[in-house]
């Protein structure tokens, strides 16, 4: 006979909480919600849009624009025009030599882009070789300089045009272009033993380019005209540069660079631009040949827009 149960005692009775019932069906529906959204999306989300593709494209050829053959023609065209106008003369022979130069260009790089305008600032590392049977003053047939330009449509829509900035350390030497040797004339009989060249063979792509043989091709050698009198002249640099239309044309090109630095200089700038001249000068006067002249202006020319620009540092 069982025991009685005791009084007040009753059975364990499972009570429903609606507490609990609420947060699992909430989370059910917060995972439905995910899930809905996530698979939304169709196929083609991943892919560009037809604004992107263009965008892309785009941005592809701006870069291709700064390396491209036709922009380092143009650079090579505008550096000789450049020369030209600061030697003052030869405004043709330096045209015509302009064709028989090499340009390039080491490590070209777009660094911006004007959407509005199109215009491509690029930079890079530019070498100018010269063609045989001229130098720049001093004997040299390359030149190089870190230089920055901008590739764009012209004004007028004519075309391309690409706008140098930089360049002073080329286009100042190259305007003392000279001729360092006449061009060997075949003789008669050498020329009839001369292979056909009228259509080139393998050989003829790795050739250098030919200066013309005609002395107008070839820029004058015009009296010298410096920015001080030669009738005056004493130290050795004066004579020297009197004596030679490359020399004068960088004094000139000096000259007109000083007085427009010491127009905008600041009393410090001034003080500092008189005091590195006399140094110049001396230096200048020191020198026994043109090729020592030649860099001493080059030189100058740098050390003026260092001082303006506020980088010149003191030599030790």
């Amino acid at each position: 006979m069982e025991p009685d149960r005791k009084r007040g005692v009753q059975e364990p009775v499972q009570k429903l909480n609606w507490t609990t019932i609420a947060l699992i069906a909430g989370l059910a529906l917060l995972i439905i919600v995910i899930a809905y959204f996530a698979t939304r999306g169709s196929g083609d989300q991943d892919k560009l849009t037809g604004n992107e593709i263009s965008t892309t494209a785009a941005r592809a050829g701006n870069q291709k624009a700064c390396a491209s053959k036709a922009t380092y023609d143009l650079i090579k065209r505008d550096l000789f025009r450049r020369a030209a106008q600061v030697r003052g003369s030869d405004q043709a022979a330096y045209e015509q030599l302009a064709g028989y130069a090499v340009v390039r260009m080491e490590n070209p790089v777009m660094e911006s882009e004007n959407a509005s305008t199109g215009a491509v600032n690029c930079s890079g590392s530019l070498s100018l070789d010269l063609p045989p049977g001229v130098a720049v003053v001093g004997g040299r047939h390359s030149l190089m300089a870190d230089v920055d330009y901008t590739v764009q449509s012209a004004a007028d829509g004519s075309g391309t045009v690409a706008l140098l900035r930089n360049v002073d350390a080329i286009v100042t030497p190259l305007a003392t272009l000279s001729r360092t040797a006449q061009p060997v004339q075949e003789s008669s009989s050498a020329a009839a033993n001369e292979v056909d060249r009228s259509e080139p063979g393998p050989e003829a792509s790795v050739t250098e380019p030919q200066a013309p043989a005609t002395s107008e091709a070839t820029p004058r050698p015009a009296s010298a005209r410096p920015s001080f009198d030669c009738a005056r002249a004493q130290t050795r640099g004066e004579v020297a540069v009197c004596s030679s239309a490359g020399l004068a044309a960088l004094d000139r090109n000096m000259a007109a660079q000083y007085a427009r630095s010491m127009a905008g200089a600041t009393p410090e700038q001034q003080a500092l631009l008189r005091r590195t001249r006399d140094r110049f000068l001396g230096y200048r006067d020191r020198c026994t040949d043109n090729r020592c002249i030649g860099a001493a202006y080059v030189g100058r020319m740098r050390e003026i827009r260092d001082i303006m620009e506020g980088r010149w540092q003191p030599p030790r």
